[in-house]
């Protein structure tokens, strides 16, 4: 169970290591709805074979910011601002500049909710959702490897 918004909902979550050139999903972690994402990023992390990271504000935090220059990534995490501290307009374009490579990871979860008319899983259980979801992942990367291969002839 999860609360956004004072709303509740109830499933799992795709946490998604994405090539950003092709599309392709590298690795990816199910967690049920009430763990934060924040809590499966050094795991999918360990599937990233590029030293940039790009991720939602919800990743950004000085401890994480440290651990990855200390291991020689390069952030690219959007900001987030609040009532007290809006973002300056640099940090603005910064986020657009981000949103830009971000729209190609979440393009993968518009192309799976299109394809499966929603995203709703009816099981019981994270080893059957774990199981559901990992085949959407590698249906989206068996079509998206046809579409690269037709693109490259």
């Amino acid at each position: 169970m999860d609360q956004k918004n004072g709303k509740t909902f109830y499933g799992y979550k795709n946490h998604v290591s994405v090539d950003v050139k092709h599309k392709l999903i590298r690795g990816y972690a199910v967690t049920d709805a009430a763990q934060h994402d924040s809590q499966v990023f050094e795991q999918i992390l360990s599937d990233n074979t590029s030293k940039d990271v790009w991720a939602d504000s919800a990743y950004r935090s000085a401890d994480r910011l440290e651990r990855l220059a200390k291991e020689g990534f390069r952030e690219h995490i959007q900001r987030k601002g609040s009532r007290h501290r809006p973002l300056t307009p640099k940090e603005q374009e910064g986020n657009k500049t981000r949103s830009k490579i971000r729209s190609r990871i979440e393009h993968i979860f518009g192309v799976q909710a299109q394809r499966a008319g929603n995203l709703l899983l009816r099981t019981i259980g994270i080893a059957r959702a774990r199981v559901k979801i990992g085949l959407r992942n590698l249906a989206d990367n068996i079509d998206r490897m046809g579409m690269l291969l037709a693109a490259s002839r």
